[in-house]
């Protein structure tokens, strides 16, 4: 075998699971990312996605694995890595050390166990495990008269602490050097919150991530635009607009930006109360939700309603890193607002709140827009309100983030406009409430962005391995770097 070598355990063929295995010489490798598979895809045995949970490949030379950010199909597997016998470090960017704790305890909870000791102990494994990198700083890995090997973090601009990951070997036998780039997931440029991503300087082999790669995003002024007039339109239906979101990274985003729509309505003097729960992140008494509609739209008192515990806790960490947000986010707050915690923000935490909320949003005709966790409708509090709420047709759903095949949001966003159905917790619900998409809000850099990110270097890869997409996108972002460039690529095997 020659080396450097890759092996792919995961986003091989399809955009969840992302795991790779950096084989630097016969007895040392790095382990990038150990992702939950999703939907319909496989891991690299074939298996189905359900039952696909296990380690199936040797630990023996793996010194440490390196996350480049906290979504699940990036890190759901580490409980299982831990499991199967793994030892190593846990290296990841300083506010991923924040998240990562948030994501691994709810996975541990799904995957083993509920109790609260069996939690504790897991949670103080993990932080002994964490390495904390600052972006921009060479740690050596590994030093043998073999073998140097280095590794750095760089901004990725996906969601807060993503990264992408330099790899530099050095082998003192023949002096040869190469420097190996796993970009993880890239963001679109100008996302609220996040520093854009930058080249690196090169790249002799290139991991590339394809999510996107098949088409363009539309610019972020356009697509607030659009934010804003599919949600007034949906108002003015007297129901509640439901936006299934990733509990990091959409959420905060789409907080972000409903809070730049909000500050720029004018007010009105009409003033309805708000559902139960808490507002903006502080606990307070419960209001009266049992109210006459309201007729027409009011942004500034159009409540917003946050229900997912999770994503809750994801946004008061966020709000803890701010100076890890970009400059104008950080302007914002100087100004005195609070993007993340404005006054029509409610975050709902207990189950009762929740279900209290899905049976009024049901029964009345209240304009409300209800962000909740379970970004692909497969799990979270957005199934009971799917469940409640899509044959009606007073209600929408919009779609901002990316739905997986095999998921039930991706079947809602292929059928729903077609008055299909879907298959929720073994029950066929009749879709006939409003379903939109607004593809601009991806969190993933598009195909524009991905050649940017390989053209940008001042030496361009020899190699490009390009994973994490469905084959479409692999395909259409492969032969738009064969436009652009005169490299050998080829896919992931």
């Amino acid at each position: 075998m020659r080396y450097p070598d890759i092996e792919h355990h995961g986003a091989k063929d399809g955009v969840t699971g992302s795991c790779h295995q950096l084989h630097m010489d016969a007895s040392h490798s790095l382990l990038v990312d150990c992702g939950l598979f999703q939907g319909n895809e496989t891991s690299s045995d074939g298996r189905a996605a359900t039952g696909r949970l296990d380690i199936e490949f040797s630990l023996a030379t793996i010194q440490a694995l390196v996350i480049t950010h906290v979504h699940i199909d990036h890190v759901g597997r580490i409980p299982y890595l831990l499991a199967a016998g793994f030892k190593g470090p846990i290296y990841c960017s300083e506010p991923s050390a924040k998240l990562l704790p948030i994501v691994l305890e709810d996975a541990f909870k799904l995957g083993f166990s509920r109790d609260q000791n069996d939690i504790e102990r897991y949670l103080r494994l993990v932080e002994q495990r964490l390495r904390p990198l600052p972006y921009q700083q060479w740690l050596t890995l590994l030093e043998t008269s073999q073998l140097v090997a280095r590794i750095r973090l760089q901004r990725a601009g996906h969601v807060l602490g993503s990264a992408y990951v330099e790899i530099d070997l050095t082998y003192p036998a023949t002096g040869e050097n190469i420097r190996v780039v796993f970009s993880g997931d890239l963001g679109a440029p100008h996302a609220p919150l996040l520093m854009p991503p930058k080249s690196p300087e090169r790249a002799d082999i290139l991991v590339l991530e394809s999510t996107y790669g098949d088409r363009l995003h539309e610019d972020r002024q356009n697509r607030r635009k659009r934010l804003e007039a599919v949600i007034e339109q949906a108002l003015e239906d007297h129901g509640t607009v439901l936006i299934p979101a990733f509990s990091i990274g959409r959420t905060q985003e789409l907080l972000y930006e409903l809070e730049e729509i909000i500050n720029t309505a004018r007010p009105n003097t009409a003033q309805p109360p708000l559902p139960s729960g808490e507002r903006a992140g502080v606990r307070g008494k419960a209001n009266n939700i049992n109210v006459e509609p309201v007729t027409e739209p009011n942004w500034p008192e159009l409540p917003v309603i946050l229900d997912s515990p999770l994503a809750s806790r994801f946004t008061e960490t966020y709000r803890s890193l701010k100076p890890f947000w970009n400059q104008e986010a950080r302007d914002r707050i100087q100004s005195g607002r609070r993007p993340l915690a404005f006054e029509q923000l409610i975050t709902i935490d207990s189950h009762s709140d929740h279900q209290r909320i899905v049976n009024h949003l049901t029964q009345t005709a209240r304009p409300a827009i209800v962000i909740a966790g379970g970004g692909m409708c497969s799990g979270g509090r957005i199934v009971n309100y799917l469940k409640a709420m899509l044959g009606d047709k007073r209600h929408n759903v919009l779609f901002v983030g990316y739905q997986a095949k095999g998921t039930p949001g991706h079947a809602i966003q292929t059928y729903g406009p077609k008055d299909g159905y879907v298959d929720l917790d073994g029950e066929r619900i009749d879709i006939r409430a409003g379903i939109t998409s607004i593809g601009g809000y991806s969190a993933h850099a598009d195909q524009k962005g991905l050649l940017k990110f390989v053209t940008g270097m001042q030496e361009w890869p020899s190699e490009i391995r390009v994973v994490h997409g469905e084959e479409r996108a692999k395909r259409e972002l492969t032969i738009a770097l064969d436009r652009y460039c005169s490299t050998a690529y080829s896919f992931s095997s």
